[in-house]
């Protein structure tokens, strides 16, 4: 399964990541010199989460930014019983 956002299409992102050493010029030194550059991924927080699509529901993977920005509509709360609890209780 791809870490694909249902809603936003956010997905992994490749960058870099840069060593440096020494002190910057504004601090006295001599300024900061780059040493390493080495890739790396930039993942989305991806939620797998239960939701109404076109009136069903169905799990979906979904970024945190598309739950927090109301993307998602998840489904009301069940209330039915089994008849043996009820039963039991009464």
């Amino acid at each position: 399964m791809s870490r694909v956002c249902y809603f936003t299409g956010k997905k992994t992102r490749a960058g870099r990541s840069i060593a440096r050493k020494g002190k910057a010029k504004y601090l006295g030194g001599v300024g900061r010199k780059t040493t390493g550059v080495t890739k790396r991924k930039f993942k989305p927080n991806i939620q797998r989460v239960r939701a109404v699509i076109d009136g069903k529901i169905c799990r979906i993977k979904v970024s945190a930014k598309a739950i927090r920005m109301g993307l998602v509509v998840k489904p009301v709360k069940r209330t039915w019983k089994p008849e043996d609890a009820e039963a039991g209780t009464s």
